[in-house]
């Protein structure tokens, strides 16, 4: 099949700054594309200019870049609105057996739903309105703009539980299964040894409460059968210092170990020889690095705050808990075996070719 896949965000903004990439390849994206390549499809990403890679390297599909309109209005950080876009499809729409777009609440998905609604799957990840102006925008554009002229989508893929119960409040076109994030398994492999450390990886930001898993870290540390497991932490950010300050007024700097930012091939050695990924998030939806916990073998532990806390629970790949802590990570270490062996049977479920493999499934019932 030839397959168009249309995402404009490929990097998180934080506080509306597009990060400068030099790579597209550690993103959830390219893990769909590379996946849905490996099983035998044609693809092309369309992305904004703005998200363009600074570094031209080789990829294995074809990428389209659409430069953003009306940027004070439609903030590409945001909501980008591709200039194009609708010119391209009218052209070469008739080219693609199917159109993957993320998101409802897009101007890309607007465009595509209205040139080429028939080959329209729109995976959904937001299982909330937006916060932006008190949630205006969001709930007119799902009770009006998609009621109204969106509603020859062939069909909306959610991504989680939550997004799909999010979603089936605004549209009957919603698919009961669910597609969740999937892990390129050639850089996130399995590993059978474990060492006593525990990791977390994300932006060191409020919004990660990064200092809530150190509190609940030192907790676990005071415990003396435990005293010698190490808690690693990746990424960057402003809170990096004070991190690190608190650390060392605990008296934890022996013991917690901080490795910046690390490429995804990499970061899934730690991870892997991890006996657990901890997750402690103020606010956030589907957080990749859970899954790539996961396919690496490693148990999570995590608040119920992402949107995959179901699966996590219901096969056993982990603990969710709100306000987990000290007996949490102990239950981890004393079980680790049994948990990491529930994480490789899961494991499947959650790499990028299984998910593109879902899609085409989903595809073929509803054609």
């Amino acid at each position: 099949m030839n397959i168009l896949v249309v995402n404009l965000i490929l990097f998180t903004p934080e506080k509306g700054v597009i990060p400068r990439m030099g790579s597209i390849k550690d993103t959830m994206i390219h893990s769909l594309c590379s996946g849905l390549v490996k099983i035998g499809n044609k693809v092309t990403l369309a992305a904004s200019e703005e998200y363009r890679p600074s570094s031209n390297e080789d990829y294995d599909f074809d990428l389209k870049f659409f430069k953003s309109k009306y940027p004070s209005l439609f903030k590409p950080s945001l909501i980008p609105y591709p200039a194009g876009l609708r010119e391209f499809l009218l052209k070469h729409g008739k080219n693609y057996d199917l159109i993957i777009s993320s998101e409802v609440f897009s101007m890309a998905t607007l465009i595509v739903s209205r040139v080429c609604p028939e080959k329209l799957i729109v995976w959904q990840e937001m299982s909330m309105h937006q916060r932006k102006f008190f949630k205006l925008p969001s709930k007119f554009w799902h009770n009006f703009i998609l009621k109204s002229f969106m509603n020859k989508i062939k069909l909306i893929v959610p991504r989680s539980d939550y997004a799909k119960e999010f979603i089936k409040k605004y549209s009957v076109a919603v698919s009961e299964d669910i597609v969740e994030h999937g892990i390129d398994i050639d850089k996130f492999r399995l590993s059978d040894g474990k060492k006593r450390q525990f990791i977390s990886s994300s932006q060191l930001i409020y919004r990660k409460n990064i200092e809530g898993i150190i509190l609940k870290f030192k907790q676990f540390h005071d415990i003396s059968k435990y005293a010698d497991v190490k808690l690693l932490i990746a990424g960057r950010g402003e809170m990096e210092s004070k991190l690190k300050s608190m650390v060392g007024d605990m008296n934890l700097s022996e013991y917690v170990d901080f490795l910046g930012f690390i490429p995804q091939k990499d970061l899934n050695v730690y991870i892997r020889e991890s006996m657990g990924f901890l997750v402690n998030t103020r606010q956030d939806l589907n957080i990749v690095s859970i899954p790539e916990s996961i396919v690496s073998g490693t148990p999570v532990v995590t608040n119920s705050v992402p949107s995959s806390i179901n699966y996590i629970r219901d096969n056993k790949l982990g603990i969710v808990k709100d306000d987990w802590g000290a007996d949490e990570l102990v239950a981890i270490v004393d079980n680790n075996e049994v948990y990491v062996q529930a994480c490789k049977k899961y494991r499947n479920e959650l790499t990028n070719i299984g998910v593109a493999q879902k899609f085409m499934h989903i595809w073929s019932k509803i054609n």
